[in-house]
């Protein structure tokens, strides 16, 4: 949940050129941003950097040795703070350059931005193989992740994953490839499980230390297509549902993950190191989870395609579970080509999460190659509604993107039902977070009951006090409101409980999205995905208000996905197309038709702040 932010950017004034004494405001504001942020992270970043898992060839990365001082300060300078000036900004200015330049400088930067298709070109032409890939990325990650810009996007590395390697690149010379993810390194959120050698936290430290008992139904799935788990990323912890105030991207385990754009600004979340991951080329792309908005919005603060699936497409099983009516996995990529790849890869039924096997008619009744979806020409002639209130008037920046998003829509053949207006009620939102408190409770306890002996905590309960107990390196940033208030809750056949998912129900999906569908017989909503990245602010949390549509597709249920929209001030932001559930292949070729109209993709840069000027 995103508060309103002030666009108070474009009210700072000129210095006077006459003056030389004259604090200009821009400076004023750029260096005291560059500052606060360096303390807040520092406080953020209170453990050691994550460390991966011993694997067998991890080598240094070639480039400056150490590369430039990317880290934080360990604290707020000493004595009074001087008043930042021209000549700070100065400095600011080059540390960007420097940091420019020296991620112009990280190894194998012949992989920035490859698709998998381009990787699997690289791997047939003998260029690359799957296990020099996996050590490229490796070599990625420790120059940007744990050095430079110090990114904290991964938590742990796959001490198997050259091995794995080897016997995909063995199957590829005897002539068996599996498809397109064939030794496809891909990188998946620490809340999905993984029956091997790596952990699963949530980026917790209440489970730092304890394994799975086998894989999530979707890493199976994803390993059966030939893809290799490189590792886990970081992420808001216990998908920022713990407790008020949350820093998103920040997590025990991991510290405070950074946006690639701006280095003082949130990558968003909770699927955050998954989204700043895929945009640093750290992987060939990522999976994330979510709840509220933790696919889209980390996949739009880091100009990505995220898909959102319809709940029941694709399965939960062997998830750290938040809710049972609102979670899913999806995929987090650079193209849309890529991200559809995945979804095929991933969406099936699972006995194991009865949602994806239940009688449903707009449930696709085979497997969906999504790649189908893939029409450049998809846009012409399809009935896109356009909600203004609450999407407009918010954020300056974001009107004009949009305003250049729907012409370029109507350019490529689109029909713009303008309003399509979603005016959601003031009670949903307390709705959905009872909702949300009362299955936390059920599901987490009955997720932890399951986990092995190697784990310190096995109820809600018992998490909660870890964190008491652990207060230090646990709560010190914020606290866990949402998990008291979640153990308190009965069990969900407690009507209160029933009052509030009927609720969501009736208001998102009977109030607004079908009527509104049917009303104007729309295919999809477009809508701005959310607001440019907010500064991490670790005293007051995070940011919110701004434009968010992450809501009512969550609420309801109903599949969302979101592209590269443009950039605000060097900002990526998303535009998002959703709308009937199971019309994943409709807003996936939507999004794939603006996408090759628009190319709005752009490489992070790892600028130390937003450009401001």
């Amino acid at each position: 949940m995103m508060r309103a932010m002030a666009d108070d950017d474009d009210q700072l004034c000129t210095a006077s050129e006459t003056d030389p004494q004259h604090i200009d405001h821009r400076d004023l504001f750029r260096g005291g941003a560059t500052l606060v942020a360096s303390a807040a992270l520092a406080a953020c970043g209170n453990r050691e950097e994550p460390r991966p898992a011993p694997a067998a060839a991890t080598t240094p990365p070639g480039g400056p040795p150490g590369g430039p001082p990317g880290g934080p300060p360990g604290g707020p300078p000493g004595g009074p703070m001087k008043v930042p000036n021209a000549k700070l900004a100065a400095e600011v200015e080059a540390k960007a350059k420097a940091v420019a330049s020296a991620a112009e400088s990280t190894p194998a930067v012949e992989l920035v931005e490859l698709t998998f298709a381009d990787l699997q070109a690289r791997m047939v032409a003998g260029t690359d193989s799957a296990k020099s890939l996996v050590g490229k990325y490796r070599q990625r990650i420790e120059a940007l992740d744990r050095k430079g810009p110090m990114l904290r996007a991964v938590l742990e590395l796959n001490p198997e994953a050259d091995a794995i390697a080897d016997q995909l690149d063995a199957e590829r010379k005897a002539g068996k490839i599996r498809g397109p993810l064939h030794g496809i390194p891909i990188l998946v959120k620490d809340n999905i499980d993984t029956g091997d050698k790596m952990t699963t936290t949530a980026g917790s430290l209440a489970l730092e230390g304890s394994h799975a008992e086998k894989d999530a139904f979707v890493v199976g799935k994803l390993r059966d297509a030939g893809a290799i788990i490189l590792g886990k990323t970081n992420l808001s912890e216990w998908a920022n549902f713990r407790g008020m105030a949350s820093s998103s991207g920040w997590s025990g385990r991991g510290g405070q993950c950074r946006n690639p754009y701006a280095l003082d600004r949130t990558p968003s979340g909770s699927s955050s190191g998954s989204g700043v991951a895929a945009a640093a080329s750290l992987c060939a792309a990522a999976i994330g989870s979510e709840t509220d908005g933790s696919i889209v919005s980390p996949s739009s603060c880091n100009g990505l395609v995220g898909i959102k699936p319809t709940i029941g497409l694709v399965s939960r099983a062997g998830v750290i579970p938040l809710s049972s009516s609102q979670d899913t996995l999806g995929p987090m990529a650079r193209t849309v080509t890529d991200a559809a790849v995945l979804l095929t890869a991933i969406a099936g039924p699972d006995p194991a999460d009865p949602v994806t096997t239940a009688p449903d008619k707009a449930r696709p009744t085979s497997p969906q190659d999504y790649t189908k979806a893939l029409d450049p020409k998809a846009l012409f002639g399809a009935r896109l509604g356009v909600p203004r209130k609450g999407f407009f008037g918010v954020v300056r920046g974001v009107d004009d993107l949009m305003r250049s998003a729907l012409a370029d829509l109507k350019g490529a053949g689109a029909v713009l039902v303008d309003p399509a207006e979603l005016p959601a009620p003031p009670d949903l939102g307390p709705a959905e977070i009872e909702v949300l408190l009362f299955e936390l409770k059920a599901t987490l306890d009955k997720y932890l009951a399951g986990r092995k002996s190697d784990a310190k905590i096995h109820s809600l309960a018992e998490a909660i006090a870890f964190n008491v107990q652990n207060k230090t390196s646990e709560l010190s940033i914020f606290g866990q409101e949402y998990f008291e208030q979640a153990d308190a809750k009965p069990g969900l056949t407690d009507k209160a409980y029933l009052a509030a998912r009927a609720k969501c129900l009736e208001i998102t999906r009977g109030k607004l999205l079908d009527k509104v569908i049917a009303e104007h017989k729309l295919d999809a909503f477009v809508a701005a995905t959310n607001s440019p990245a907010w500064l991490i602010d670790p005293i007051n949390g995070d940011a919110g208000g701004g434009v968010s549509c992450s809501t009512l597709p969550a609420v309801s249920g109903y599949p969302h996905v979101t592209v590269p929209g443009g950039q605000y001030r060097g900002l990526p932001v998303g535009l998002s197309f959703f709308g009937a559930p199971y019309t994943e292949a409709k807003l996936i070729g939507f999004a794939f038709a603006y996408e090759q109209v628009t190319k709005h993709r752009v490489a992070p840069r790892f600028l130390p702040t937003a450009e401001l000027t």
